[in-house]
């Protein structure tokens, strides 16, 4: 909890509140490449590098709401203030810009319907944000070391990141070809998933002091550079293994779970989050 100011207004911790100013600015900006791109479509010309600077900007928004819950931890500076705060940049970054970026992409061409199920994914999005700040709020401290369903940011990171898979692919291109129908069903289906009963480790656990063995820190390193290489293509490899990891952590062992996870024996130990 934020200690009070003397005039009863909550204190803003500086840091990590700039990280969740830079989520918010990405998902702006994001939402303004978007709009650059939907009147390269109605004048008829490539609309891509818009598209493009749009996904970039919502992974980058992804970064930065990593960044403001580790920086806010590691000073013991977590607030009521600072939830609020990261979820209404969250509902720009990770609500309204992928749901607009699929309809300008693919759901235009359906006016009837294809505004819905951009809708049905804001909503959801935006839902899913206030039962989470709910539970924070009763949940005592240490009480989330999982999410309940899928988190938005990386619903978001999963429909970026596809979708600049698919404009590789389409490289050159006027329209991105038929496997642009995927993102819609995607978008319904991450719908589902951020309210369904799966959990996701928040990975809260890894901090600055988690150890790691030789082998396991040069494996992180590869993947990490080859990421960076591979960048048009790998980090949809990265969100979908995540996506994935929820079907199928309750087959996995304790052990395997405490050292995907980076979890201490007395975290397993805790009860889960309601």
């Amino acid at each position: 909890m934020s200690d009070p100011a003397p005039n009863g207004s909550p204190k803003i911790y500086l840091l990590p509140n700039l990280m969740t100013a830079g989520n918010l600015y990405c998902g702006f900006a994001a939402t303004r490449s978007i709009l650059e791109g939907a009147l390269l479509q109605d004048q008829q010309l490539p609309p891509f590098a818009p598209f493009h600077e749009a996904i970039w900007f919502i992974l980058g928004a992804c970064i930065f709401d990593m960044l403001d819950g580790r920086l806010a931890r590691l000073g013991g500076h977590e607030s009521p203030f600072g939830r609020e705060f990261d979820s209404i940049a969250d509902i720009v970054s990770f609500g309204l810009a992928p749901a607009l970026l699929i309809y300008r992409i693919v759901l235009r061409e359906s006016p009837h319907y294809g505004w819905l199920v951009a809708f049905v994914y804001l909503a959801c999005g935006a839902l899913r944000l206030a039962r989470f700040n709910c539970i924070a709020a009763a949940s005592g401290p240490g009480a989330d070391k999982d999410f309940k369903g899928f988190p938005i940011p990386a619903a978001a990171g999963v429909i970026a990141s596809i979708t600049l898979f698919l404009l590789r692919m389409q490289r050159g291109e006027h329209e991105i070809g038929q496997w642009r129908y995927v993102l819609p069903v995607l978008m319904l289906f991450l719908s589902f998933m951020m309210f369904s009963g799966f959990r996701y480790p928040s990975f809260k656990g890894v901090n600055w002091r988690t150890q790691k063995s030789i082998p396991r820190f040069l494996a992180i390193c590869i993947i990490l550079l080859f990421t960076v290489r591979e960048y048009e293509w790998m980090p949809a490899i990265l969100f979908i293994a995540y996506l994935l990891y929820g079907f199928l952590r309750p087959s996995l062992s304790i052990k395997w779970r405490r050292e995907i996870e980076e979890e201490d024996e007395d975290d397993e130990e805790a009860p889960p989050p309601p």
